[in-house]
């Protein structure tokens, strides 16, 4: 592993298992986890009740807590890892929310403008870690982890995010990547699993 300081980002759909793989890998590797906000969210209820009413309030919000963990990140002397990257926010969940008329044109021109001039300030990950989970895998571990706002999350709206993370992926190019095939893997639980998530790590770092 380099002696010298790393920024790793763990991306991925709901219910793909990213921040259990932060925290572990942030315990195994010793390196700062930076986690997604959610427990403290002031719009993520409301937003899984009425999408189209409250998408661009919980984009910007999620938009706003990443700039400034990004920013931590870019200052922090400490290897880090990251709950989902900036770039999801805006390339994966705002575009999907507008392609799905969730969110109003003239809102999601002003919201990619603004990310548009919030990135262009920050240095990118080294390394993405994605973690590749179909629709049934990620429908088990969200009903297994039991969060009440969850529950009325469609299996057709985690399609479709799934959708748009493979077309984001093929042109991700902000950072090198590793593609993590999670649907038959059990790192939480089965320390070999874990394990080989981590060589694949090693092995591009």
């Amino acid at each position: 592993m380099p002696e010298k300081k790393v920024f790793v980002t763990v991306a991925g759909n709901i219910g793909s298992g990213k921040s259990s793989l932060t925290s572990m890998l942030g315990e195994h590797f010793n390196w700062r986890p930076y986690f997604e906000s959610v427990s403290d969210n002031p719009y993520l209820k409301d937003f899984y009740k009425d999408m189209k009413r409250w998408s661009f309030h919980l984009q910007v919000y999620f938009l706003s807590h990443r700039f400034r963990t990004h920013v931590k990140i870019i200052n922090s002397k400490r290897s880090v890892i990251q709950d989902r990257s900036i770039y999801e926010d805006a390339e994966i969940f705002a575009k999907n929310l507008f392609d799905m008329g969730n969110m109003s044109k003239r809102d999601y021109k002003n919201y990619s403008a603004l990310f548009k001039e919030m990135t262009a300030f920050l240095k990118p990950p080294d390394l993405l870690v994605y973690l590749r989970a179909n629709t049934e895998t990620l429908v088990n571990q969200i009903t297994i982890r039991g969060r009440t706002f969850e529950k009325s999350i469609e299996k057709t709206y985690l399609q479709l995010l799934n959708d748009s993370y493979e077309g984001w992926i093929r042109k991700y190019d902000h950072s090198n990547c590793v593609i993590i095939e999670s649907d038959h893997l059990d790192f939480v639980n089965n320390p070999k699993d874990l394990e080989f998530i981590i060589n694949e790590i090693k092995r591009e770092l």
